[in-house]
Order: C-alpha cells, then structure tokens, then sequence
C-alpha cells in the first residue's frame, strides 16, 4: 500500500467504527457480555492506541533512528502482518495494561468519538513527514508484534480497528 492509500485505509476504517458506535443506544454501548469490553472499552482502546502512534511520531526522525534502530529486513505486505497479529491473538497475546481502557459512560461517548476522529487526523498528518522509503526504513515497537518498519505499524493500525469494530459487533449479536 502506497502512503495515500494507507491515510485513505486509515481515515475510513476509523469513520466506520466511529459510525458504528455513534448508532448505539446507551444499554448497547454499555454492554458488557461475560465481562467482556463495553463498546465504550472498545473505542477508548482505539483511541489509547492511536495516541501513542502519534506521539511517537512526533519525535524527530534522528531519535527514532537513535532509540529503535532501523528496518534490516524487507516490508511485509498487509496480510502477513494481520496473519502474524491474529496468531499472537490465538497464542494468548492481549492488551498490554497501558491499553487496556478504563470504564467509559455513555455520557462521554461523543467527547470520545471527537477526539478519536481527531487523532486518526494528526496521525494521518504526521504521516506526511514521511516519504514512501522512510516508512519502511524507521521501526517503531509494538507490544505483540516486536519492531515493526512504520508502514507495517500502519497497517497494523488500519486492522487494529476493523478487528475492534467486529468485535464490538459481535457482542452485540
């Protein structure tokens, strides 16, 4: 995927979970199935992940070099990367505990949303400091997958969500 194409996939991927959440009643998003993330959980997870994305990539190119190192492997495409996340999944991996979201009220759905919406926007801005060789040049830790070349993160990110929004759908089912 191409940097445009990845900002397109992240911008809609976010839009359609944020949508879906936006059309819960109050009971639905406060649903909890066998102690199970409330829709509220679901979406503040999201949102604890982009933001530490963005502050990440806040940092100046040269200190990512200096505290991460650099890719010293080929980029791999969309699919190896959301196989390699879901047989983590399978093999036990869960949130590490600076994602795992606090009780969220209803009453503080929409603040949530906006401010969601908002971040996917400065990531999908910082991305422009990066042209299409540095995002598989610069590595960024990620707490299940190990280091990951940035355009990886990327989709990685796009899938997070989609994986998220299915789950909050099933829960609902």
């Amino acid at each position: 995927m191409t940097k445009p194409e990845i900002k397109t996939r992240l911008i809609e991927g976010h839009q359609s979970f944020i949508q879906y959440i936006d059309n819960l009643s109050e009971p639905d998003f406060m649903f909890s199935p066998n102690g199970k993330w409330t829709a509220g959980k679901q979406m503040d997870h999201i949102f604890l992940s982009v933001r530490i994305l963005c502050k990440a990539l806040q940092l100046p190119k040269f200190f990512l070099r200096y505290k991460f190192g650099k890719s010293n492997r080929p980029t791999r495409d969309y699919d190896t990367v959301v196989k390699k996340y879901r047989d983590k999944l399978q093999a036990g991996g869960l949130a590490p505990s600076p994602f795992v979201p606090p009780a969220i009220p209803f009453e503080e759905k929409a603040q949530l949303q906006a401010k969601l919406r908002a971040k996917v926007e400065t990531l999908c801005k910082q991305l422009d400091k990066f042209d299409e060789q540095q995002l598989d040049v610069y590595i960024l830790p990620h707490p299940l997958l190990g280091k990951l070349p940035l355009r990886e993160m990327m989709y990685f990110t796009i899938y997070h969500v989609q994986h998220h929004l299915e789950i909050t759908q099933r829960n609902l089912k």
